[in-house]
Order: structure tokens, then C-alpha cells, then sequence
């Protein structure tokens, strides 16, 4: 009897360590992958294409501590996954943790996805970052004449590529290269968060961008770029941290971001004097809406002053600027050439600022002493409408090129709340032609009052433009991968 019971107990003893192990062997592949943690990973989104395959930044070297290099792994990554790029795209994902690395390029057909408790931190090992020529439409960099350092995520001569995620952050670490901007240490350009350049069809969503070295995104030379759903964050005295800067580009939609930084919001260019005449690729069919600004020391959102290829087709609205310099600024001057025009700025809501409105046509950054003396911008057809501001020095600086004015200007029904210690002249004007409806306080004589029955004057367009119809696709991905 006793020797019964024994046996049955042993017997369960047995099964249940069997069970046990069939349990393990069932959760683990192989012995190899023994001491690794199995994670699944479920997640959607949308975006202008899905992909059929897709893989993690771990399966490459990647290692999510703060400290390792995964410049080596993104790349090998990107590499792998570019045979697929005929055959339905890939997805690299890139998971919690963070992920310290240098510069590193796109390919055409992809998704880069980052994880919302996923951080790329910026390297600050130069070496890390390959140095590239000056733009062309540039003839220089902008902090020093030679070239640039290769921006943290690049590609160009790409088509079809999304860079996204559940609001992942990337951290530019941008301390160490502004102290060296500061000191004059550097010996090229600053890089750039996010560049695409010679592109088309590229989406950036959904990220929230860190401490920038410099600009924050940067399409330039591209089209049908779809920018959405960006935080930009930088201390408002870091320099020239611009947020999003479309530069050559056609067919832009720029919507809900919130940006704090040390330069302008939104920063449209073409190119700067003589390089960007000669280049002559401009900057059109730009939307921007949905946005939300904090910059002390810069605008909203700035038109120039590299513009020599032309700025044209700009439509702007339900814009909230806070503590920010200017609302809307036009920078230009003699030997920029180009030409800024058909501009519309709509329902733009203003809180403590300095300028409302600003154009100037003696912003005098030269890229060199070449630039032409007769090369003269062109400024026409400036359409600002159904705006209010408080707690404004002063409602508006514009100031046009003798001999050479800005014209076509329309301000209409707008409001402007005047601070307690506000200029006493709330508008300057010289070199401009225009005219207003509904504008408070009284604004200058060289754009006379049109009365209360032309309050709709200023124009802004009916019809969309070609990104406005851009579909999206929800693309919902299933990985299994180990850490």
C-alpha cells in the first residue's frame, strides 16, 4: 500500500516535470535563442504604403542600451531589407530601449517605425557622421563654407518611404554641437535631424523630435512630402534649430505639429542668391495647417531669405503662435532674386508677440561676394485674413527695396490687441502697395482702408492642391522578435 502511494507520487512527479519541459522546448526555438527573451510586438498605423515584410533593429546587432553604436546595425539592417524593395517593400522596426547611433540612409520602398518608448540618441562622435558637399542651390554650407555632416536619418534619389512610429523620439544630443558653433570649432555645416533629398512620395509622422544640432527636417529638391503629427523641442535659445523647412519642394502638406525652437517654425526656401538663381528650382504648392509655434526670437512662419528659386502657392491656416517674435516674415534683398508670391495666411490666432506681420527687404546674408547687385526679388500678392492677436509691440514692419516694392499685399478683417508697453507707431511701412479691410489699429497710409463691404478681400484659394488627395492605407504588423 505504502509502496503504491510512493509510486503514483513519483509518477506525478515525473509528468509534471515533463510537462514543464515540453512547455520550454514549445516557447523556445532552438537552444541557441535559450537565453533570450522572445517579445511580440502588435501595432497599426497609417501611412501612403504598406509593407510585405518587415523586420527588428535587434536581428541586425542592434542593442537598445544608450551607450552601443547601432550605426553598423541600422545600416546592415537597411541593406538586408533593400532586396525587397520590388517585392512589396520592408519595415524596419525599431523597438523599446535606447538606441544611440551616428548617420545613416534610407532606401526607396521603406518604413523606418520607431516604438513609442523607442529613442534614437544622436552620436556625438563625429566620425559618425560622413561629411557631404554643399548644396547646390546653396554654394556653401551655412556655418561654414565647406561641406555638411550627413543629416541623423538621410536618403536621396529615393521614392516611396515612411519614417514613423508611435510617437518614438529622436534626440539630436544637439548640446555638444551648438557649443561648438559657438566657439567657431566647427569645420562644416551642422547636420540635420531628418533630410530627404531628390525624392518622392515621403511621409514623416508621428515622432517627436529632440535638441536638433540644427535644422529639424529637411526635404529639399523633393515632391509630395506628407509631414504630420511632429513634436519639435528645443530651448528657444539653441541656434538655428529650425523645425520643419521645405526647401525646393512641390506638393508639401505640412499639418497638426507643435514646435518650440530656437528659429523659425517653418522655414520655406529655395536656394540663396546667385547658386539658387542658377539652380532655379522652386518651392510651391505648399499647405501648412494645424500649427502650434513657440519661438522668441523667430517667426511662425518664415518665407526666405533663402528664396532666389522662388516661393509660390503658400496656404497657411488655423495657426496658434504663442510668445513667438513674428507671425508670418518675408526675408529677402537685393541680389536674392527669385520671387515670393500668391501667399495665404487664414484664421491665425497670436499671443504675446513682438511683430504680427513682418516683411523686409534688407535681410543681407550673403552666401559669398558674387552675388549680382541687379538681381532683384520679386514680392506680390501677400494675402493675410481672419486672424486675431494679443498682448502685440507692435501690429506690423514692412518694409519693401527702394525702387523696388513689395505689392499686392491684402490684410483683412484682423484684430490686433496692442500690449501695455507697445510701440507708439503700431505699423511702419516703406516701398509696399496694398490694401486693408477690417484691420485694427488703422494701419498705414500705403495701404489704405477698402471699408467694412470688402472685408473678404484678401484671397484664399478654393480648390486643393494634389497632396490634398493622397490616400492613406492602415498598415497593421505582427512581429515576433528576441532581445
Amino acid at each position: 500500500m505504502e509502496l503504491s502511494i510512493f509510486m503514483r507520487s513519483h509518477m506525478r512527479a515525473q509528468v509534471i516535470r515533463l510537462v514543464i519541459v515540453l512547455v520550454l522546448l514549445l516557447n523556445i526555438p532552438n537552444v541557441a535563442e535559450s537565453r533570450k527573451g522572445r517579445i511580440l510586438e502588435s501595432f497599426e498605423y497609417s501611412a501612403i504604403s504598406c509593407r510585405a515584410h518587415s523586420a527588428s533593429l535587434t536581428e541586425f546587432g542592434g542593442v537598445g542600451d544608450g551607450t552601443t553604436s547601432n550605426t553598423k546595425a541600422f545600416q546592415d539592417a537597411i541593406n538586408h531589407l533593400s532586396q525587397y524593395a520590388s517585392d512589396g517593400g520592408a519595415q524596419l522596426f525599431v523597438p523599446a530601449g535606447k538606441w544611440l547611433t551616428g548617420s545613416f540612409s534610407l532606401i526607396s520602398h521603406f518604413t523606418l517605425y520607431l516604438h513609442k518608448e523607442a529613442v534614437l540618441l544622436a552620436s556625438q562622435d563625429t566620425k559618425e557622421w560622413p561629411v557631404l558637399n554643399p548644396l547646390p542651390s546653396y554654394g556653401r554650407g551655412r556655418d561654414a563654407a565647406a561641406g555638411r555632416f550627413t543629416s541623423l536619418i538621410f536618403g536621396t534619389n529615393l521614392t516611396d518611404v515612411v519614417v514613423t512610429g508611435e510617437n518614438g523620439t529622436i534626440d539630436g544630443q544637439g548640446s555638444f554641437w551648438w557649443q561648438q558653433f559657438h566657439k567657431g570649432k566647427l569645420k562644416f555645416t551642422r547636420p540635420y535631424l531628418i533630410e530627404i533629398m531628390f525624392s518622392d512620395n515621403i511621409q514623416i509622422s508621428n515622432l517627436t523630435l529632440l535638441n536638433s544640432p540644427s535644422w529639424n527636417v529637411h526635404p529639399v529638391y523633393s515632391s509630395n512630402i506628407l509631414i504630420q503629427g511632429i513634436t519639435i523641442i528645443a530651448p528657444v535659445t539653441s541656434p538655428n534649430t529650425d523645425g520643419i523647412n521645405p526647401d525646393s519642394c512641390t506638393n508639401t502638406r505640412i499639418e497638426d505639429c507643435y514646435i518650440v525652437s530656437g528659429d523659425d517654425c517653418v522655414a520655406v526656401k529655395s536656394g540663396w542668391d546667385e547658386y539658387g538663381i542658377a539652380f532655379g528650382w522652386p518651392t510651391k504648392q505648399l499647405v501648412i495647417r494645424r500649427l502650434t509655434c513657440v519661438s522668441p526670437y523667430s517667426a511662425v512662419i518664415a518665407l526666405g531669405s533663402e528664396m532666389s528659386g522662388g516661393i509660390q502657392d503658400v496656404r497657411a491656416e488655423d495657426i496658434v503662435a504663442v510668445h513667438t517674435e513674428s507671425g508670418v516674415r518675408i526675408k529677402t534683398a537685393v541680389g536674392r532674386g527669385g520671387y515670393v508670391k500668391d501667399i495665404y495666411v487664414r484664421r491665425m490666432a497670436m499671443h504675446t508677440m513682438k511683430w504680427a506681420f513682418w516683411m523686409t527687404g534688407n535681410y543681407k546674408a550673403h552666401a559669398d561676394n558674387h552675388w549680382d547687385p541687379n538681381a532683384m526679388p520679386e514680392i506680390k500678392g501677400i494675402n493675410y485674413r481672419d486672424m486675431v492677436a494679443e498682448n502685440v509691440s507692435m501690429a506690423a514692419r514692412l518694409e519693401g527695396i527702394s525702387g523696388n516694392p513689395f505689392t499686392g499685399i491684402c490684410i483683412s478683417n484682423v484684430t490686433i490687441g496692442m500690449a501695455a508697453k507697445a510701440k507708439k507707431q503700431p505699423w511702419t511701412c516703406t516701398d509696399v502697395a496694398g490694401i486693408t479691410s477690417g484691420v485694427t489699429p488703422q494701419p498705414c497710409d500705403l495701404l489704405p482702408d477698402q471699408g467694412s463691404e470688402k472685408i473678404t478681400a484678401c484671397d484664399f484659394p478654393t480648390d486643393d492642391l494634389p497632396i490634398d488627395s493622397v490616400e492613406f492605407k492602415q498598415c497593421s504588423y505582427r512581429m515576433s522578435y528576441f532581445v
